[in-house]
């Protein structure tokens, strides 16, 4: 199994580059915000307990995110391998999700940050809120916020994947398809070891 994390700020493109190699491989895409949307939409006990921190205005509990992490892998049984789009997004997120994967006799392979920069963040969520339609891509001050939430608590991580000698940095500035090639190339490297 491999199992990948797909690292980088807001509109650097990590859904895109996911559905790619989902395409190529079949691997399992589990985007937190897509699995926390599904799990309080749906009302499961997760959902319940994490809508429950969310109405007193507290963080969900790094915990809680774990167990719908373990929840979407054993529910998807036999898949050639994981990305993790959006998780983890600290270093005790990355310690836990390691436990995880210790526990579900797999591990990390890579973390792959598709680096871009604050100024092409702005422009692409711009871009992006013109469709999506949510208010935190429409406003240029919470744009820029997101942007330094992740140069200042996410960035650590690849730091710590980086000791592990499993972090890889991508120029998230190129064209869709030069990115698809250097993950691509990443991935199959690493697929081969």
């Amino acid at each position: 199994m491999y199992n990948l994390i797909l690292f980088g700020p807001p509109g650097s493109g990590k859904g895109t580059q996911a559905a790619k190699l989902v395409e190529a491989h079949g691997f399992l895409h589990i985007s937190t915000g897509d699995m926390f949307r599904y799990e309080l939409k749906n009302n499961t006990k997760l959902g319940q307990e994490a809508r429950a921190y969310m109405d007193r205005g507290d963080l969900v509990p790094d915990e809680v995110t774990i167990a719908m992490l373990r929840k979407r892998v054993e529910d998807n049984p036999g898949v050639p391998g994981i990305i993790f789009d959006g998780f983890p997004r600290t270093p005790p997120q990355a310690e836990a999700l390691n436990e995880l994967m210790d526990q579900l006799d797999t591990q990390i392979n890579a973390l792959i940050l598709l680096d871009i920069n604050e100024e092409t963040v702005v422009q692409r969520i711009l871009g992006r809120g013109a469709t999506s339609g949510r208010a935190d891509d429409a406003a240029v001050d919470t744009i820029k916020t997101r942007y330094a939430n992740f140069l200042k608590y996410t960035s650590p991580v690849f730091a710590y994947y980086e000791e592990l000698e499993l972090a890889h940095r991508v120029d998230g500035l190129k064209s869709i398809e030069e990115v698809a090639a250097s993950v691509k190339e990443i991935v199959e490297k690493e697929m081969d070891k």
